[in-house]
């Protein structure tokens, strides 16, 4: 667990960018309930626009982007391939853009629906925050949030927003997806690393290619590193998602060691956004 950084009021309202960091819990397999994910995301902002995304793949993208070191990228920390999207929202125009890519084509969504919250008379600390419920059917799902009109911050993580204040706590009422924050810092600037051609989409088409997705290493995999000595393989995929086996206990699959790699990096089948 992050140590949490506490920031005073005044320095929040001044021209400063700072980032949000969240630890996110999911179930990738609704018929598996035991099927946890733990990772960390990213709500960087500064106070015009903001951006989500994995806190690893962030870090990832940055050194990349610096050496376009192939090596370098497959040496990286790893991450769950459901979390390869970045998220923008514009403060002033209320727009939500997501960015994600499929194989080799990078895409936008351009959401406007933000959650039509309830404030309930409910109070709580958390973490010496002062916070406050607020609930909402959002995407499919009931949620409960908590926030803290001591950040004047209307933000969140995930497209999460409009709330007087910053989303601290907010989980589904399956708790199949909780996010909890963990950590604020100050940072020199706000950046993200979003493709310049995007192919538009819509959110119907978008569910509809998750939901027929299948893997194939032939059309999905674009590089690949073996290190015998290290028991270690990795594979790049055309997505940009970088993947790390153990070499070993693929070689004891033997026929089936394409159903074991597909099984790994299979995509949900419960997403935050229900149909």
């Amino acid at each position: 667990m992050y140590r949490l950084f506490f920031l005073l009021l005044a320095s929040l309202i001044s021209a400063q960018s700072y980032r949000f960091v969240y630890e996110y819990k999911f179930r990738p397999d609704i018929n598996n309930k035991d099927s946890l994910v733990t990772d960390y995301m990213n709500l960087d902002t500064d106070g015009k626009k903001s951006y989500y995304s994995n806190a690893v793949k962030f870090e990832r993208d940055s050194v990349y982007n610096i050496d376009k070191s192939y090596p370098a990228l497959l040496k990286g920390k790893h991450y769950d391939r459901n979390l390869n999207y970045t998220i923008e929202k514009d403060y002033a125009d209320k727009t939500i853009n997501f960015y994600d890519k499929f194989k080799n084509v990078s895409f936008i969504i351009t959401d406007n629906e933000t959650p039509k919250w309830k404030m309930e008379n409910e109070f709580k600390k958390i973490n010496t925050m002062n916070c406050q419920k607020a609930v909402a059917e959002y995407k499919g799902r009931k949620w409960e949030a908590w926030f803290c009109k001591d950040f004047p911050v209307s933000d969140g993580p995930y497209k999460f927003s409009g709330l007087p204040g910053l989303v601290v706590s907010i989980k589904d009422s399956e708790n199949d997806h909780t996010f909890d924050l963990i950590q604020i810092k100050k940072i020199n600037t706000v950046n993200a690393f979003i493709p310049k051609n995007n192919k538009q989409m819509t959110n119907e088409e978008y569910r509809k290619l998750l939901k027929n997705y299948l893997f194939n290493p032939g059309d999905d995999i674009t590089g690949m590193n073996v290190d015998s000595k290290a028991g270690k393989m990795e594979l790049q995929l055309k997505d940009g998602y970088v993947a790390q086996f153990d070499y070993n206990e693929l070689k004891k699959s033997g026929a089936r060691m394409d159903d074991v790699i597909a099984n790994k990096l299979r995509l949900t089948n419960n997403p935050l956004e229900k149909e």
